[in-house]
Formats: C-alpha cells, structure tokens, sequence
C-alpha cells in the first residue's frame, strides 16, 4: 500500500513549476538588434546540417513576441520560466565590447517576466556560440573558449545579477561537443566540424566542462546577491531491468560507462572522470589532455543539479568483465515522434537515484527538461488534442515525484517546451511544445497538454 502522497502525487508547497526554451529555437530576429552569427546559422546556412532546409531565423519570433508569450505563460500559471542567453546577441564576435542593444533586449525579457509574477532561470549557453570563435580558433576544441565564455558570463551577471538569482552555466555539454564535432565526418550539430580522432571530440568535452567552472567562479564572484547555480545535464540512463539488488547494482555501474556520463557528470560533481571512462579511453588513446588545477576549476560548489530527461535503456546484472548487459528494446516498444525518443518514466527516478548514490551530490536536483514530440495535428474545433503528450509527461511526473517521497531533494519540473519551435537538425518538422506555433502566422495555441498542465500547477500535484 503507498503511503498518501503518493497517491495523490502531491508536490511541497515550494516546487517550481515551469517551462524551458532556448534562444536559437524560438528568437528568431537573426539580422537585428545587432546579434553576430552563431555556429548554428552557419549550421543551417553554409553546411546544409538541417534535414528540411530550414534555419532558426524568423523561429517563434520571441524577439518581437516576448510580451504576449508571457502574457501566455501567465493564462497557464506558469512560475518560472527558464530561456537562455543568445551568446551572439551579446558579443556579436564573442569577445570585446558588449552589444547594448543585445542586453537590453534581455533587460526587457526580465522586467517582463518579473512585472508578471514570473521568476526567470538564465541559461548562459545553450549550443548557440558565435561564428566569430569558431572561426578564430576553433571554439570548444580550443582552451581559449573557456576564459571567453567567463569573460561573456561575467558581463551578463553583472548586468542582471540583481534581478536573477538562478543561474544555469551551460545546457547539455554533449550535444555541442560530443555530436557537434565528427571524426572524419561532419557533426551532426554544430559547429558541425571534422576532426580527426575521439580524443580531439573529448577535448572538446574537457573544454566545455572547464568552461563551466570557470563560469561557476565568476558568478559566485560577481552576483550582487544570493543566487542558485547549476549545471545542466542530459545524462544517460541505464535503468534496471526490476528492481532487485543485483540488476540496480548493474545499473549503478552502467551509469559511470554510459556515453558522456563519465567526462560530464562525474567531473562536476566528484572532481575526476569516472573510472569507467578513464580507463576505456586511455586503452584507446583518446583521454583528452588535463592541464594541473583543471578538475578543481570543473569540480566547483553547486546549489543545484539540472537534469534534462527524456528516455532511457534497460541493463541487466551479468557475468562479464563490465558486470552489466544492455538490453535492447523491442521492435514494438512505444515511442514518440523521435526516433530516440522511447518512453522510459523511470529514466527521471533512477537518473537522479544513480548520481546520488554515486557522487554524494548533496545540492537540489531539478528536471530542467523533460517533454516529448509528438504528431500534434488541428482538429476543426481549433484545438490540438496531444493525449499522447499528456500521458508522456504525467508518468514523468509520477517519477518526479516518487522522488520526492523517498525523500531527494527534487524542487522543479520545467516542461520541454513552453512553445513548438526551431527542433535542431529536425527544422520545424518536430513539434515539442505545450503551445502550438502557426508559423506561418505565429498565431499559438495552448494544446490540452498545456490546460492538464495548468490544473497541476494550480492543484500543485499530478491531476
């Protein structure tokens, strides 16, 4: 018999309820107000990385609509809202004098959601670098880019340290890096560059991750008041098969070997790769190089743990040399509308169950992300009826909160994404959001996934 709470999936008073974006998929306004190229636009543009053609230019023109989408967010009670800061934007080629133009555009985003009762969570980087970097010296495959990103995030606390107090370093490491930079091909998102060995694609892992903590410094040094800082994470997760002691042991150790896990996670939060990683990569000739004091600058104090889950695989306990066997999924087994995308609700549980028991991680932990595509399609009432949406992120919920009743300090749930928009390599031809986008028009409309997700906000519980 579960105990109450878990029954009525209650959250605490306190939980933060919100929605995540990021600035290339919904600004748009890719000429104006000053903003220099990102990788991305060269992404889209010059290397033909997107499959439909399409660029994040125009996007959900949040640049011009930014008023009426927080007057949206306020008609679904939506508290918080996390959207990050187009570097660009900011220093059109990535260093020197900061564009005016850039941070008052932010200044008027935050004013904005503050006047409506919304607390604003910055990302300061979520993939969008400028060109300009790149071109001078390759970004994140050069150690330059961590100072300059400092640099960047010091001008941008600075600026609106005394209106924001949560802040957000940078937004999934491996999707820049790891997938951004190709051996002998090109990455399958930008910057999209060719290198020529996995220890040059890991090197830009270690200069992602030293970036971070350089930034994690800065904002401690410069915040003119109490703030939370965090690291944005998508994790891999390898769940147990059932829950039973052997296969949850399996699992632990399936989650020090699962892709980034051990160059991203365990330097954060424990100061070392993780043991798995260090010594595969070593007999491949592919650990990145670390200078002295790097993984002191990476292992910095942070208030909390951000955590973008979508999916998961199953493990199994084995008699091998790893001690773990990986499963593979049926051919019938449900997913939504990406092919990565299979529905795992556990994948939040045990996500943050694994990095508790194996880091000693003692901050909050928070879904900065968590959501799924789906075949939204209008009916001929005008509504967007995406049931499959709203089962997808109420099991998520359920997991979020089992966590809280085993007692993890879980405190937020931000919905991935507040509105359909600019899907990465997929164009427009994957639709996120709890809001319909009419891009021909920008019209929006809230889907039912989005009215169920205002009764749990307002009932602060799974309805």
């Amino acid at each position: 018999m579960v105990g109450s709470m878990n029954q009525s999936y209650e959250f605490p008073a306190d939980f933060m309820w919100g929605a995540a974006t990021a600035s290339y998929q919904i600004e748009g306004a890719a000429d104006e107000g000053g903003r220099g190229p990102s990788v991305w636009d060269h992404f889209c543009k010059e290397l033909n990385g997107v499959m439909t053609g399409e660029s994040g230019d125009v996007a959900c023109d949040f640049y011009h609509r930014w008023r009426e989408d927080i007057a949206l967010m306020q008609e679904l009670g939506i508290k918080h809202f996390r959207f990050s800061l187009a570097w660009p934007r900011i220093f059109p080629e990535g260093t020197g004098t900061p564009n005016e133009a850039g941070l008052a555009f932010y200044d008027a985003v935050i004013d904005g959601l503050l006047a409506a009762g919304i607390t604003p969570h910055i990302t300061c980087f979520h993939w969008d670098s400028p060109l300009a970097l790149e071109t001078r010296y390759g970004s994140w495959r050069s150690r330059q880019i961590a100072d300059d990103f400092a640099d960047y995030v010091a001008v941008v606390v600075r600026r609106y340290g005394d209106r924001v107090r949560h802040w957000m370093t940078i937004n999934e490491v491996p999707c820049f890096t790891a997938l951004g930079y190709g051996v002998g091909k090109q990455g399958v998102h930008a910057p999209g560059t060719i290198v020529g060995s996995q220890k040059e694609v890991w090197q830009t892992v270690h200069h992602a991750m030293l970036a971070h903590g350089k930034a994690v410094q800065v904002i401690r040094a410069i915040s003119p008041q109490p703030c939370q800082v965090s690291l944005v994470d998508n994790c891999s997760v390898p769940m147990p098969v059932m829950e039973s002691p052997e296969h949850i042991q399996a699992a632990q150790i399936a989650f020090q070997d699962a892709w980034c896990n051990g160059a991203v996670s365990y330097p954060a939060l424990t100061g070392d790769y993780s043991p798995l990683f260090r010594r595969r990569k070593e007999a491949e000739g592919a650990m990145p190089d670390i200078a002295p004091g790097d993984l002191e600058t990476i292992h910095q104090p942070l208030d909390a743990y951000g955590l973008n889950i979508y999916s998961g695989g199953y493990v199994r306990a084995a008699a091998n040399a790893d001690g773990y066997e990986d499963l593979p999924l049926p051919q019938g087994y449900p997913r939504l509308d990406m092919p990565w995308l299979n529905i795992a609700p556990d994948a939040i549980y045990w996500a943050v169950r694994h990095l508790s028991a194996d880091t000693g991680f003692k901050g909050n932990f928070f879904i900065a992300e968590n959501g799924c595509a789906a075949q939204d399609q209008i009916n001929a009432q005008g509504e967007v009826l995406d049931l499959d949406r709203l089962l997808f992120i109420k099991q998520y919920l359920r997991q979020t909160q089992r966590l809280i009743a085993e007692g993890y300090p879980v405190n937020g749930y931000f919905v991935w994404s507040l509105l359909d928009n600019f899907e990465w390599a997929w164009g427009y031809a994957k639709r996120f959001g709890i809001v319909y986008t009419v891009y021909e028009s920008q019209r929006r409309i809230p889907k039912q996934s989005a009215h169920w997700y205002r009764e749990c906000i307002k009932q602060n519980r799974v309805v």
